[in-house]
C-alpha cells in the first residue's frame, strides 16, 4: 500500500457532512430502540443499507479490486466489515440503553486518540508528530468541555459499567477499521462500501438470532426509522467514510468524531429548543483550534491552492 494522503476541499466537506449526519444519529437510535431490540436494530439498518448498496454497485458494473486480491486482503476485508459496522453498531445500540448520551459522545470523540498511535505504526505517511498530538488533545478537551459533567453522571442502571465498556469497545473498533481500510490495495469505493456492509450483515444477523431470538414485529414507525438509519447514516455515510479514509487517511477521518457531539448539541438547541450550554462557544473554539493545529499543513496547502486558482 503506497497511497499518499490527498486532503482537499472536498475532503473537508465530506467530514463536515459526516459529522452532521452522525451527530443526529444518537437521537434517532434512541427512538428506534423504543420499538425494536438493540441487535435487531443493528441488523435492520445494516441489512437495509447492504441491499441498497448492492443494487447500486451491480448497476454500476460490480467493480471491486483493480487486481486480484490475495487471501490476506480478503481476511482484512472480513475484519474491516466486522470492526467498521457489525460489532460497533451492536455495542453502541446495546450500550446506549445503560449510559448517558454524554458518555457516548466522549467515547466517540476518543476515536481520534485511538487512531493516532495505530496510524503512526501501520499507515505510511501518518506519523505521530508533536503538533498533531497536541492538536488532537486540544480538540478532545473541547469535547469534554462541551459535554461537561454529563459524561460522568450515573444513570443508575445495573449494567451501566458494561454499557460504558461497550461504548469504549465501539470506539476502538472504529479506530482499528479505519487503519485497516487505509492499508487495502487499490479498490473501487462503492464496491468496497458494499462488500463491507454485506460482510457486516452476515455477522450481525446470526448474532441477533443467537442473542435475541427471532425479531419482534416492529411498527410502521419503527420500520421507517430503521429505513432512514440504513439509508442515511449507514449506506450514504459509509460510502463517504470509505472515500475519506482511502483518499485523505484515517487520521483526517477521525476529525469527524470531534464534530459529532457539537452537531448533536446544536441540533438539540435548534430542533428541540434545548438551552444553549454556557460552555458551547469555548468548546467550539477549542475544537476548531485543535483541528486547525493538527491539520495545519493540510489547511495551508488548501488555502494556497485556493489563492493560486483565483
Amino acid at each position: 500500500m503506497t497511497q499518499t494522503s490527498d486532503i482537499s476541499g472536498k475532503s473537508w466537506a465530506m467530514v463536515t457532512v459526516l459529522g452532521f449526519t452522525w451527530g443526529g444519529t444518537f437521537l434517532v437510535t434512541e427512538l428506534a430502540l423504543q420499538g425494536i431490540t438493540p441487535f435487531w436494530l443493528a441488523a435492520g439498518r445494516i441489512g437495509f443499507a447492504a441491499l441498497l448498496m448492492l443494487a447500486i454497485w451491480r448497476a454500476l458494473g460490480g467493480r471491486l479490486f483493480a487486481q486480484a486480491p490475495n487471501r490476506g486482503t480478503w481476511g482484512a476485508m472480513i475484519a474491516i466489515g466486522a470492526f467498521s459496522s457489525a460489532i460497533p453498531f451492536m455495542l453502541l445500540a446495546w450500550g446506549q440503553q445503560h449510559v448517558t448520551s454524554g458518555f457516548a459522545g466522549v467515547t466517540m470523540a476518543s476515536v481520534a486518540l485511538t487512531v493516532l498511535p495505530l496510524a503512526h505504526f501501520f499507515v505510511p505517511g501518518e506519523r505521530l508528530t508533536l503538533r498533531r498530538t497536541i492538536g488532537f488533545l486540544i480538540g478532545f478537551a473541547g469535547v469534554c468541555v462541551l459535554i461537561g459533567g454529563r459524561a460522568f453522571e450515573s444513570t443508575g442502571a445495573g449494567l451501566e459499567t458494561a454499557g460504558r465498556v461497550a461504548c469504549v469497545g465501539a470506539a476502538l473498533c472504529y479506530g482499528i477499521s479505519s487503519v485497516l481500510m487505509r492499508r487495502l490495495p487499490q479498490v473501487d469505493p462503492i464496491g468496497l462500501s458494499t462488500v463491507l456492509l454485506l460482510i457486516a450483515a452476515a455477522i450481525v444477523v446470526p448474532a441477533a438470532l443467537i442473542v435475541e431470538g427471532w425479531p419482534p414485529l416492529p411498527s410502521a414507525k419503527t420500520l421507517l426509522i430503521i429505513a432512514f438509519l440504513g439509508l442515511v447514516p449507514t449506506a450514504a455515510a459509509n460510502f463517504l467514510r470509505v472515500t475519506v479514509i482511502r483518499t485523505a487517511g484515517p487520521v483526517f477521518m477521525s476529525l469527524t468524531n470531534y464534530q459529532v457531539p457539537v452537531w448533536s448539541v446544536l441540533m438539540g438547541i435548534v430542533l428541540l429548543g434545548e438551552p444553549a450550554p454556557p460552555s458551547l462557544f469555548l468548546a467550539m473554539a477549542l475544537i476548531l483550534a485543535g483541528v486547525g493545529l493538527s491539520q495545519y499543513g493540510a489547511l495551508r496547502r488548501l488555502f494556497a491552492s485556493a489563492r493560486a486558482g483565483q
